[in-house]
């Protein structure tokens, strides 16, 4: 059987709240948000899905009962299968949803994208906060009732900008241009680094 059909069985027969996922390129499952990380856990330790490509947040719409959701993409590197798994936030309000950084840390940054672009929150996130958008952007840009001209925004104080260097104005500033020393055998010395890597620095958390 191939590896991720016989997660999936393992994954269903522990657990009774996972169920099937319509799914067009490859095996998926819901699974409740109490089970989430369990699951999680479960597949990379029992069952090889060792790497974390992806989260994707989806809104479904005003309407829709529950409204946003959180679909995770697991890679296993020996068997070179994937498997979809996708929870249901828990509280339509304020979206919730346990972290998943203590099992992957790629988890982190898909997480913040998430709580940037759909206002989607990771409990036990190390440091949750918008990766994209100024910390004190009042809206979700990717929320369903978003409008798509967008809404008029006071931008922050330019000087608050330079300071801290968490606007989406300064973020071009930063990066490249990329550089790397020529003739070099190496090539993890050899890979091309940003002369201002600043972006990258850890910022202290915006007081809640």
């Amino acid at each position: 059987m191939p590896a991720a059909a016989d997660a999936v069985a393992a994954v269903k027969g522990r657990w009774p709240g996972v169920g099937d996922r319509p799914s067009l390129d490859l095996p998926a499952i819901n699974v409740p948000a109490a089970d989430l990380l369990a699951v999680l856990a479960f597949l990379r330790d029992e069952h090889g899905f060792d790497m974390l490509t992806d989260i994707a947040g989806v809104d479904w719409g005003v309407e829709a009962s529950p409204r946003f959701s959180a679909v995770y993409h697991l890679f296993g590197t020996a068997s070179h299968e994937y498997l979809r798994v996708a929870a249901d936030c828990a509280d339509l309000a304020e979206p919730s949803l346990p972290s998943a950084v203590a099992l992957w840390p790629a988890a982190n940054w898909h997480e913040r994208e998430a709580f940037d672009m759909l206002g989607i929150r990771f409990g036990g996130h190390p440091d949750l906060r918008r990766i994209l958008m100024w910390d004190e952007y009042p809206h979700f840009p990717l929320r369903k009732d978003f409008p798509l001209a967008g809404v008029d925004t006071p931008l922050p104080d330019l000087a608050v900008v330079a300071e801290t260097k968490v606007n989406a104005i300064a973020a071009p500033m930063v990066g490249g241009p990329f550089v790397a020393s020529s003739g070099e055998i190496n090539l993890t010395e050899a890979e091309p680094r940003a002369k201002d890597e600043s972006w990258n620095e850890k910022r202290p958390k915006p007081a809640s």
